[in-house]
């Protein structure tokens, strides 16, 4: 069958990138292995034996970053997206018995800070005042084509100009500030400006999601900058939310836009390879060996899986793919899902707090506790202890649930890719029990009321989402795989060596997260191209 443009993979930017191409009369097919569209956001039953009709967001969790744009452009609201504000936006539980808050209120915020940080007011919201700044600076970059270092004579010079106006208010402070928060370590920042451990916690709990290295590594600071990045239909710096129907209700909403725009969505439709003629792209082959005739393929699969998997060793040149080949990925997170038959009691949590804002709380560890855990886990040992996030999605959105059950989901970290003398078939269920009688020393109601559950492993992350190791980024988030050395320096404008092929998933800048901006920048790339 004959398309204008083939995308593979159905998650979020691959609708997007799909929505974009029809809207602009490409006939487009999208391609997804699984019989669910959406990628890694999506809502799925925990276990349809043990508690049917309850249901979590699977993988990704909370939506942060979603553009504004893509909201508005795709009509998504229209198509019943809905998410509700998460405030406080982070919850720390503490070893000693404490819950503490970050409110969007200041006022708020202040008066809780009395209680566990009160030399730190006065410092923390001057802090947060420059953080929003520096990151307004970076945040024009995060819907446009990152700066092309490959460009000579007068396309180079008007690219320094793009760039520069983008920084031409910046005072000299601030550029050494933002240089800092690029490069630095979070641990050394946090060390360096407060005082109060339950404030350095608190901070901890949002920055360092999905990332290789602990907080005393150079780079990590910067996570204090992309969290303050803006989202949500109202572009709201640091906006996170809760969707109402899970984070499949965004996947599920943009299918029905792409349907609306003529795109036609295949599930149960692997992609076995990406052909070529001669440097330029026709089409695919599927994994029953029929053929999708096209010009234009565009992947929203991982770099790794797309030039190392889906392209033959002698379609591209051997250096380009050991560039590929040496990106950092090996996922170092994992996910456990439960179906509760209570609401977790969390010691310490506030008797005021709503049900809502009762629905996150973070058992995150200290930072040097951090820093060993993750040092465990890059010499290929399950840590003694584990960093774990967890959400009550139930308490905010009831439909997740049938009546009297609950579902929580934790995001975990660090954990090895490949445990080091086992497997992950063996340690699987040791890593929900341990997952399990961490939150049991917060919450101690919760190991009796496990009705069900689901660990997914970094390895169950590569089978079941098709994301290579298991990384939810398709790439590390490091200075050295951002900006234009995403994927790999050369090739960050979404095309690649092979003519006719683009990329537009999260392994694109400007990476991961589930904000649609990979395939909103790519979509406008190849329609550029086209003219």
């Amino acid at each position: 069958m004959k398309y204008d443009a083939v995308v593979i993979g159905a998650g979020h930017n691959g609708l997007t990138t799909a929505a974009y191409l029809a809207q602009a009369g490409l006939k487009t097919v999208v391609l997804e292995r699984r019989s669910v569209v959406g990628g890694c956001a999506v809502t799925e039953e925990i276990d349809p034996d043990l508690a049917p009709g309850c249901r979590v967001s699977t993988a990704s969790y909370i939506a942060s970053m979603l553009r504004p744009e893509v909201i508005r452009d795709l009509k998504l609201a229209s198509y019943g997206l809905k998410m509700v504000a998460c405030d406080p936006g982070v919850q720390t539980a503490l070893p000693d018995g404490k819950v503490v808050s970050w409110w969007s209120d200041r006022a708020k915020m202040a008066a809780g800070m009395r209680d566990f940080a009160p030399n730190d007011i006065e410092r923390f919201f001057k802090i947060e005042d420059e953080l929003q700044q520096l990151a307004a600076y970076l945040q024009p970059f995060f819907l446009e084509a990152p700066p092309d270092p490959e460009r000579t004579g007068l396309a180079k010079f008007l690219e320094l100009i793009r760039v520069g106006k983008r920084f031409r208010k910046m005072h000299g402070k601030e550029t050494a500030a933002l240089l800092q928060f690029l490069t630095g370590s979070l641990g050394d920042f946090l060390d360096h400006n407060f005082e109060s451990e339950a404030l350095k916690r608190l901070i901890l709990s949002n920055s360092l999601y999905g990332k290789h290295g602990g907080p005393y590594q150079p780079g990590t600071a910067m996570g204090l900058l992309f969290h303050l990045l803006s989202g949500g239909e109202e572009e709201k710096q640091g906006f996170a939310g809760h969707v109402i129907g899970g984070m499949g209700a965004i996947t599920q909403a943009m299918a029905a836009s792409c349907a609306d725009a003529g795109v036609e969505i295949r599930t149960d439709t692997e992609v076995a390879a990406i052909n070529q003629t001669n440097g330029k792209t026709n089409g695919v082959t599927l994994a029953d060996d029929s053929v999708i005739d096209a010009g234009l393929v565009v992947s929203n699969a991982d770099p790794k899986r797309t030039f190392l998997n889906l392209l033959g060793d002698s379609d591209l040149d051997a250096e380009f793919r050991r560039e590929v080949a040496g990106i950092k990925m090996d996922g170092p997170c994992g996910k456990v899902n439960f179906v509760l038959s209570e609401e977790p009691r969390v010691t310490g949590m506030p008797a005021s707090h709503s049900k809502q804002e009762r629905s996150l709380f973070t058992l995150a560890p200290s930072l040097q506790e951090s820093e060993d855990i993750y040092n465990q886990a890059a010499r290929g040992d399950i840590p003694d202890e584990l960093w774990v996030d967890c959400v009550l999605a139930s308490n905010v959105d009831p439909g997740l649930v049938t009546e009297g059950k609950h579902v929580l989901t934790c995001f975990v970290q660090y954990l090895p890719y490949s445990p080091k003398g086992t497997s992950w078939n063996e340690e699987r269920e040791r890593v929900g029990d341990k997952v399990l009688e961490r939150i049991s020393r917060y919450a101690p109601n919760v190991p009796s009321s496990v009705i069900a559950r689901k660990v997914y492993t970094p390895k169950d992350l590569e089978e079941t989402f098709g994301i290579t190791e298991g990384n939810i980024f398709h790439g590390d988030i490091n200075m050295g795989q951002l900006f234009f050395m995403r994927p790999v320096p050369g090739w960050s404008q979404y095309k690649t060596p092979i003519d006719g092929l683009y990329l537009c998933g999260a392994g694109t800048h400007p990476g991961g997260g589930v904000t649609g901006a990979p395939g909103y920048n790519a979509a406008r790339k190849i329609l550029k191209d086209r003219h």
